[in-house]
């Protein structure tokens, strides 16, 4: 059954124009920057970009079926509502619609713990469907373990440690209009984040051994194996959107390492610059089990809210299932290395380049 959005957006690009006619230039370019140069960024697309399929044909392709395994439980397609801080810049109720709009289509959502409403109030709006809770830390180990017992006693599948923002980036879209999300403004504990090391993934797994544990922002093959040594459940790679590290590589450059480092000892999850069907059938080819999406829903949330956010995951719904039909397989798991290969990308990188009819007219806003 299809969203009562149907009629409205019959293209994922159709959300990008939407969203931006509808916030403040300081909320837009908070939501497309990355850090400094945004370098990394632009490689997140830039990877994608470099990858060209592999198609098989001569198959039985009449019947597909995009849905796969979430720790158990079967979820409508591989991907993934990615945390985002601040989701009360784009709707009034934050994140909640978000999760409301991800639970009715059947795909999960990964709570941050700097977005409104709380954890609690999440858990409520994503009702039986699927979620994990992340976590940026801002105390000591009492008080994780608090967390931890909250959001086991809410019903998340998972929990998950940012391990990427030791140390705040600078975002020079933002500081240089001399903007300071809200968010960011009240940050406290900041130190405790910059202290987590693998002695804390230690106690977490010693603590909690049943709370099956991501670690969000592995980008190599040494980080990968540590994180199995240490019983960690998920290693999700992710570059944090390009809004961390500058000059880093694109995210889908450093998943094949991380796959071999981790040798099927846990799963592998991966974000960074995924906008299009055929994006996570490629991560999904290179061995990810689940593909994070960010500024994507994003632009749904702003543009239609709940129903806004359903929409375009059945668009994305869509793009895969001709993805998966051409390529000659019907279901994810059939999927590896062989039905990709290296390209030369045939646009330049940006933040919108997944989405060449946007035609914004901001030159900056590519």
């Amino acid at each position: 059954m299809l969203s009562e959005t149907e009629g409205d957006f019959l293209t994922l690009h159709e959300f990008v124009k939407a969203a931006k006619g509808k916030l403040s230039a300081n909320t837009w370019d908070y939501l497309v920057g990355g850090t400094e140069t945004e370098t990394t960024m632009l490689r997140n697309r830039q990877a994608l970009d470099s990858l060209a399929f592999r198609p098989r044909v001569l198959r039985d392709v009449s019947k597909i079926d995009t849905s796969v395994d979430f720790f158990g439980r079967k979820i409508a397609l591989p991907v993934m509502l990615a945390p985002v801080g601040g989701l009360e810049s784009f709707d009034p109720e934050g994140g909640a619609p978000a999760a409301r709009g991800a639970a009715k289509f059947g795909v999960p959502t990964m709570v941050s713990s700097v977005t409104h409403p709380g954890l609690e109030e999440m858990a409520e709006a994503a009702g039986q469907g699927p979620k994990v809770y992340q976590l940026y830390v801002r105390g000591d180990a009492a008080w994780m373990d608090e967390v931890v017992k909250r959001a086991v006693d809410r019903g998340y599948d998972a929990f998950c440690l940012t391990v990427d923002t030791a140390i705040y980036s600078r975002r020079e879209r933002d500081i240089a209009k001399r903007f300071v999300k809200p968010w960011r403004a009240r940050a406290m504990g900041v130190g405790f984040q910059a202290a987590l090391n693998w002695d804390d993934v230690k106690r977490f797994k010693d603590r909690h051994p049943r709370v099956p544990l991501a670690l969000k922002g592995i980008a190599t093959a040494e980080d990968a194996a540590l994180a199995c040594e240490h019983g960690v459940e998920v290693v999700y790679v992710s570059n944090h959107g390009g809004r961390q590290l500058d000059h880093g590589r694109g995210a889908i450059e450093a998943l094949p390492e991380v796959v071999r480092a981790v040798e099927g000892r846990a799963k592998v999850w991966i974000d960074g610059g995924f906008s299009r069907g055929s994006d996570v059938v490629k991560a999904i080819a290179l061995g990810s089990s689940l593909v994070g999406i960010g500024r994507l829903y994003c632009y749904a949330l702003t543009a239609a809210g709940e129903a806004g956010v359903t929409r375009m995951l059945e668009l994305l719904e869509t793009e895969s299932h001709e993805v998966m039909g051409l390529l000659g397989v019907t279901a994810f798991d059939q999927l590896d290395p062989a039905y990709v290969h290296p390209a030369v990308p045939v646009v330049a990188p940006g933040v919108h380049s997944a989405f060449p009819l946007t035609n914004l007219s901001d030159a900056g806003y590519r």
